[in-house]
């Protein structure tokens, strides 16, 4: 089957195959899904366009027949975008893939769902009993799952609306920590409910493009195997911001992507705060997130 994951910056997909539980390949594009919505509080035409783009290379990439299992969801930028019937019922006309706009409970669900197996791949005992940091272009879920019970919630902190509403890095972190207090008091519920797990664990782009630049790995050289499982430090992200700040656009967005290189900057900001708040000292970065949660979970039903 196939599960494809259109968030606010990156759509990304999966062709799973259910009877042996591995990925047959995968695709990845950054789209800006959520550029000018904090303008606009609409997605554009120009993004709509690249979305569609996309979804063709996908489906040719991907061999895609008319008897495929398809199951593509959409999250916070669609979530909040105020033309969301239009943009859908657009993407539909285009290519014929229908999207369903999840619930960031949804979301957190299906991510967990892949983190758990990711770690469970990893050989790490605690698999089911995990913090879970998922940071996305429009909005970031904290996930606690221990065993069967799942606690998360969502917070409208993302990179590509964090950077567009704030232009300066300073602003950035400003912003970032006006958000803290929020977030603390879900931690300290969320810990003394099911109690604070040893696994920090971080999920999408910002994470693992750190973890892949730490390992040697640059966006053309990324490999998803090799980053699942890699630990970080506060002091990681340190360098790196540090490092990336230094540099030319071109040269950073050579190292992070291209439309990556103003995103990394905040996503850092965001990560770093989060982890200093929940008080871990190493994070478990994972590449498997929502396409994986949803394939997973198809082939389970």
């Amino acid at each position: 089957m196939i599960a494809i994951d259109l968030g606010s910056n990156t759509i990304r997909a999966v062709k799973y195959d259910c009877a042996t539980h591995t990925k047959l390949d995968e695709f990845e594009r950054i789209v800006k899904t959520a550029d000018k919505l904090v303008k606009t509080q609409g997605i554009t035409d120009d993004a709509i366009e690249r979305i569609i783009n996309a979804l063709n290379d996908l489906k040719q990439r991907f061999h895609i027949s008319e008897n495929e299992k398809i199951k593509a969801v959409a999250t916070e930028a669609l979530r909040s975008a105020q033309n969301k019937d239009y943009v859908l019922s657009k993407i539909k006309e285009a290519t014929g893939i229908e999207f369903e706009i999840i619930s960031p409970e949804a979301e957190a669900n299906y991510t967990a769902i892949a983190v758990e197996k990711c770690l469970e791949k990893c050989d790490y005992v605690n698999h089911n009993h995990f913090l879970l940091v998922d940071i996305g272009g429009g909005s970031t879920e904290i996930t606690l799952k221990n065993k069967e019970n799942v606690l998360s919630e969502s917070f409208k902190l993302g990179i590509v609306t964090l950077t567009q509403r704030h232009k300066t890095p300073e602003a950035i972190k400003i912003a970032v920590k006006k958000r803290m207090k929020d977030i603390k008091g879900f931690l300290d519920f969320a810990f003394n409910t099911l109690r604070k797990p040893k696994l920090f664990v971080a999920s999408s782009g910002t994470p693992t493009t750190i973890a892949a630049l730490k390992l040697g790995m640059n966006y053309a050289t990324y490999d998803a195997k090799k980053v699942n499982g890699t630990v970080l430090s506060v002091e990681d992200l340190d360098f790196w911001a540090e490092k990336l700040m230094k540099m030319e656009m071109k040269k950073r967005e050579e190292l992070v992507g291209v439309g990556r290189g103003d995103l990394i900057i905040s996503g850092i900001y965001i990560f770093k705060e989060i982890f200093k708040a929940a008080k871990y000292r190493e994070c478990v970065v994972c590449d498997d997130g929502l396409r994986e949660g949803v394939a997973i979970s198809e082939c389970e039903s």
